[in-house]
């Protein structure tokens, strides 16, 4: 989730995108539909902006602890916030863009034949092309935050990676649990 607040406002833009890193290691691409109201913003210039990326995530039945019975129900995740400067990317990076972005999502789906952004008319393409613009996110900052029952002993802790890997409700369940049995450590 991209966020940007415009000046006064209280209340910042928010909006879901997707998005790459960049070869150069600081930079995020991305783009915005042209109805965003966050281009409207940066058509006067780059903003500070935050870039919010959700890891695994889930819920924690307070019975999964199995060794103290005295606990609440939580959630727990794995979050990144990248701040920096957003900024229009010029217009013909788009295509470049939108190929290198599409070739990674459909790498995820193989042994599926790849779809290829060549496969829509020249002139629907262009047409949807038009009604985006891009994006890019200079990374000053990377900060992370992750809820992993790191606070409860090593037994109750393992108890609930087990549960959470045995069919918890939440995104990537296998990872936070794999992540809950080795939490990273701080220092």
């Amino acid at each position: 989730m991209l966020a940007l607040n415009p000046g006064d406002a209280c209340d910042p833009l928010l909006s879901h995108i997707p998005f790459l890193l960049a070869e150069k290691e600081n930079f995020v691409h991305a783009h915005l539909s042209r109805a965003n109201p966050m281009l409207d913003i940066l058509a006067e210039g780059e903003q500070r902006a935050v870039l919010a990326v959700s890891g695994p995530d889930g819920y924690i039945s307070p019975d999964w602890y199995e060794t103290d019975l005295g606990q609440a129900p939580t959630w727990n995740y794995v979050a990144v916030h990248l701040r920096g400067f957003l900024r229009l990317r010029p217009a013909d990076t788009l295509r470049d863009h939108l190929e290198a972005l599409t070739a990674k999502f459909e790498e995820r789906l193989l042994p599926k034949p790849p779809w290829r952004i060549d496969k829509v008319p020249e002139r629907q393409l262009q047409a949807l092309m038009r009604a985006i613009l891009p994006v890019e996110l200079e990374v000053e900052e990377v900060g992370g935050t992750w809820k992993l029952n790191q606070n409860k002993p090593d037994a109750a802790r393992l108890a609930a990676a087990g549960h959470v890997e045995a069919g918890g409700s939440g995104m990537e369940t296998l990872l936070l649990a794999e992540l809950m049995r080795n939490p990273p450590t701080t220092g």
